[in-house]
């Protein structure tokens, strides 16, 4: 199987997933540490560009999940992790991740954003390097085992 499939198909397996738990994800910790994983996930290179945002940004409004939340609200939550992380990437990240951790009380939460972050990831396609780094390190910061998600 080429990379490519396996990248569609770990995401739509974690897409799945989150459909199934919809119901027990409407905490506002979920809501946050949702949103700062979309957004470190969207800077992990460094940078980010107006189309990667554009895309983040509508996934997050299309995602059936995280219908359980006001869009504009989302939005200005995503849109204020990037700017943490765009300002100065290592110190963002610091407080973005501290937004992640809101989500390390409730199990089903803390699996459910790493999930967001895989899903967010390979979107385009290209899981890369930086994408994942990011996503592990958010394991780390939920207390969730990395390898757990292939990571």
């Amino acid at each position: 199987m080429a990379l490519w499939d396996r990248i569609r198909e770990s995401a739509s397996t974690m897409q799945t997933q989150l459909t199934a738990k919809k119901n027990d994800l409407k905490s506002g910790a979920f809501r946050d540490a949702s949103m700062a994983m979309c957004a470190l996930v969207a800077a992990a290179d460094g940078t980010i560009d107006p189309a990667e945002r554009r895309r983040v940004a509508q996934l997050i409004a299309t995602n059936e999940v995280l219908g359980n939340f006001d869009a504009d609200d989302l939005r200005r939550r995503f849109e204020d992790n990037l700017a943490k992380l765009t300002a100065d990437f290592d110190f963002g990240k610091v407080s973005v991740l501290q937004e992640i951790a809101k989500a390390k009380k409730k199990a089903a939460e803390a699996r459910a954003v790493v999930q967001i972050g895989i899903v967010i990831g390979g979107a385009d396609g290209d899981f890369d390097k930086s994408e994942q780094a990011v996503v592990r390190e958010a394991c780390f910061t939920l207390g969730l085992p990395p390898h757990e998600f292939d990571l």
